[in-house]
């Protein structure tokens, strides 16, 4: 009995001494693995090459070494000690092919040019460059999840996570090779804010003052940026560290919109998926709309395809053409306009609304095959579209209607009158989309009409719809407004929408972000009109109601703004983006449901 005790102990003791050994681990990969990528940045980001600083050489070597045999230790660790190698087989797998490109890079340090001459052509370490980036945001994205069981404030969590990305973007087109001929921080601030909250609004020409490295990192931004960091480290986090913890689930609820807790990860896959698969889809239409002979090449042509088709379904508005889509060579290009356009309005409806209208059409066509092919028919048809879904397609189609009709008859004898009949009903339909915190402009925004510059302010306020890569104060928000507003014209004590009674604080929480949006796009026009006196009061107006709603349409002033008036403008992209409502949340506390209740009494309101 003494050995076997003797034995339970050791066992204990060893078992004990490699939790804390695996814990140190793990910390050592995630800072070799941070310290590697900042060496990678400096390389690619710098004019002096990583080649030239033997010491800095040194230092990466002997901390690739360690970081190798740490990701060996972890792997033949786990390998040993847990049973369940399907659920975590996604983490091992890419452990494996880590693991193996980093053996062939430091041993065999010639395999890659000697076997594959090409990748001589990209870099010969661009293996091992994905490599430690990827070990770097799976283990990010595996710590962040212990973010969510702590005592956290979720708005406050989300706020910084977009101030975060804000900062890193900052940072990152700061580097010398980013840009042409230099930025200053100001301008990298706003190009950064206003690409993470996906507005558009841009201080340098897009085209020639950002080099190539520069426009990827633009497209990274407001790729993270439209879907939200912590929906893809979650994803990551969930993938690589095998499931989700019940404190992560009540946390995740909320911001994927899922009421069922079991089905949080799904929901996550799903937005990824769909983004990935639109943003594939409209860039084959756009690569195949745009004439070959506009590019150098084929994979110039293709990175303008794929950079457009995330920038339209992201909302963000940013293009690689000096005059946007109004570029002599595109402005005619009609199918184009029709792709980009439909990107965004697949974008701005929101996710819940895909996910909704996707169930409703696949219960659909599956009755319709039980019916006509297993001649089986179903009395009972179950209620699949939800009123949310109803109330946001009807605004949706009410204000595009809306939109084009009063665009094309103010706009028809000025920004439409060089185009055929069939063009100028694209780009009236265009110019009803673009506003939708899209971005994009197909004419000279500067000499709209003030009747279409009113308009647009109206159709950027209202904006996209929850849930979904635009801004505004979503088209939820403004049809229950209105609806209330009816309700009570009629006398009614209630909303009732579809044979659905919308609850108080769903119409609460909508004249809040009303009331908000209102002030804070008035504070930023005084502010701006203040510090900036020389600018035009509609083009104020119009440049802060573009950036609250994350639009990015501008009437011209964007780049001649003073410091101060782009300091407003970068804080009033933020609050647009975040949500002035979500930021007050974050800072006070919530009491909760009150269990007592004063007697009433009316306010004279008119």
């Amino acid at each position: 009995m003494g050995y076997k005790v003797y034995f339970a102990k050791l066992a204990d003791f060893i078992e004990r001494t490699n939790q804390v050994l695996l814990s140190v681990i793990n910390r050592t990969i995630l800072y070799l693995s941070l310290v590697n990528l900042l060496l990678i940045v400096y390389r690619f980001g710098f004019e002096k090459p990583l080649a030239t600083d033997l010491r800095l050489i040194r230092f990466f070597e002997i901390s690739l070494v360690i970081l190798f045999l740490c990701l060996l230790y972890r792997l033949l660790t786990g390998i040993g000690t847990r049973t369940n190698l399907n659920k975590l087989f996604s983490e091992y797998l890419l452990a494996l092919f880590v693991f193996a490109i980093l053996s062939v890079r430091l041993f065999f340090p010639n395999w890659f040019t000697q076997t594959l001459p090409w990748i001589d052509f990209l870099n010969e370490n661009i293996f091992l460059y994905i490599s430690i980036t990827a070990i770097f945001f799976i283990e990010v994205s595996r710590q962040s999840l212990s973010f969510f069981t702590k005592n956290l404030n979720p708005a406050r969590i989300f706020i910084y996570s977009f101030l975060l990305l804000i900062f890193t973007g900052t940072g990152l087109l700061l580097l010398p090779r980013s840009t042409v001929e230099g930025i200053s921080l100001i301008d990298a601030l706003f190009t950064s804010t206003s690409a993470v909250c996906v507005t558009g609004l841009v201080v340098l020409d897009t085209a020639k003052d950002f080099t190539l490295m520069g426009k990827i990192i633009i497209m990274f931004l407001f790729q993270t940026g439209g879907l939200g960091i912590m929906t893809f480290t979650s994803f990551f986090g969930f993938l690589f560290k095998g499931g989700f913890s019940f404190q992560n689930e009540i946390f995740l609820q909320n911001m994927v919109n899922e009421d069922k807790m079991g089905e949080i990860f799904k929901t996550i896959f799903k937005i990824i998926a769909i983004t990935l698969g639109i943003e594939f889809i409209a860039a084959i239409f756009i690569y195949l709309s745009v004439d070959p002979y506009l590019f150098q090449n084929n994979t110039e042509r293709a990175f303008f395809s794929i950079f457009h088709a995330v920038s339209a379904f992201c909302n963000a508005g940013f293009s690689i053409l000096s005059d946007g889509l109004y570029d002599i060579n595109f402005r005619y290009n009609y199918n184009m306009q029709l792709v980009i356009a439909f990107t965004i309005i697949l974008g701005g409806l929101g996710f819940p609304i895909v996910f909704n209208l996707y169930k409703y059409l696949k219960h659909y066509f599956s009755n319709k095959y039980r019916h006509l092919i297993l001649k089986k028919i179903y009395k009972h048809e179950p209620r699949i579209i939800n009123v949310n879904t109803k109330i946001v397609i009807l605004t949706t189609s009410s204000l595009l209607a809306l939109g084009f009709v009063l665009y094309f008859i103010t706009e028809y004898n000025n920004t439409l009158v060089e185009h055929s009949w069939y063009g100028k009903i694209v780009t009236a339909f265009f110019g009803a989309v673009t506003p939708r915190t899209a971005g994009f402009n197909t004419v000279d925004t500067s000499i709209l009409l003030p009747g279409t510059v009113l308009i647009y302010i109206f159709l950027m306020w209202v904006g996209a719809s929850p849930g979904s890569t635009g801004g505004g104060i979503k088209t939820s928000a403004f049809a229950v407004a209105v609806l209330n507003t009816l309700a009570i014209a009629k006398g009614q004590n209630r909303l009732d929408v579809y044979k659905r009674e919308i609850s108080d604080e769903s119409v609460k929480r909508a004249f809040a972000i009303i009331l908000l949006s209102v002030m804070v796009i008035g504070l930023a026009i005084l502010f701006v009109t203040i510090t900036d006196a020389e600018k035009p009061l509609i083009s104020v107006a119009f440049e802060c109601f573009s950036a609250y709603s994350t639009v990015g349409l501008s009437l011209g002033i964007t780049s001649e703004l003073n410091l101060w008036g782009k300091i407003i403008i970068i804080i009033t992209m933020f609050l647009g983006r975040v949500g002035t409502l979500t930021i007050i949340i974050s800072f006070v506390t919530i009491t909760g449901s009150l269990r007592y209740k004063y007697p009433q009494e009316n306010v004279f309101i008119n």
